[in-house]
């Protein structure tokens, strides 16, 4: 149990490193308090611009992929599945409730995206097609997102039935991780269902969301 332990801890640490927080910093700002208050990707974007999202959009994916390859370095030479997914585990919710910023972080989506490269890739691309169709037609960053969350599980499991070599384990974790995304959507949800969701393309004054 303590090697598990370890490793999750180690996905912590690196998934809590606040990269929208930093960008946030580097325009001398808290971006806690600006847009949304989110400190992922999308609040980046839209109060910093493209120059800061964009790179912490990348860095926030890159995360997830090294806590698949870190788990992968526990694992040798046996390889396990399980590491990753536990490291990985870790990662997603040092993203989302990091410490050192009083576990407020972001909703882990590029995190996530990261992780689900590294572990399943296949699956992940389909899925991401899927993102940016949602969000091509809607605008909505978060609606895309909510979509995509729901409809990981269910590509691995068939892809699982078809016979490609995910793993049950690879399913479950999908399932928590996109139930984790959309959980923190819940206030999108919220505004999706009042008609008062911002898009991706609409900037509020002072480039806020």
């Amino acid at each position: 149990m303590l090697p598990y332990l370890t490793v999750l801890l180690l996905g912590y640490l690196l998934g809590s490193v606040p990269f929208g927080f930093l960008a946030g910093r580097l325009n001398g700002i808290d971006i806690r308090a600006h847009g949304s208050g989110n400190i992922g990707a999308t609040n980046v974007w839209r109060v910093c611009g493209w120059r800061f999202g964009l790179p912490v959009f990348i860095l926030d994916a890159l995360k997830g992929v090294a806590a698949v390859w870190l788990g992968t370095r526990f694992a040798y030479p046996e390889p396990s599945q399980l590491w990753s997914i536990v490291c990985a585990a870790g990662c997603i919710l040092g993203h989302s409730f990091p410490v050192w910023l009083k576990f407020r972080g972001g909703k882990g989506v590029a995190t996530s995206l990261g992780v689900m490269i590294g572990l399943i890739p296949v699956p992940t691309v389909i899925v991401f097609a899927a993102w940016a169709l949602v969000f091509k037609l809607s605008g909505y960053v978060s609606l895309a997102s909510i979509i995509a969350a729901a409809l990981l599980p269910s590509i691995v499991g068939i892809g699982n039935l078809a016979g490609w070599a995910h793993g049950w384990p690879a399913f479950y974790f999908a399932l928590i991780a996109g139930l984790l995304v959309i959980i923190r959507h819940r206030g999108n949800i919220a505004r999706l269902r009042a008609g008062t969701e911002s898009r991706f393309e609409k900037k509020k004054k002072g480039g806020a969301a």
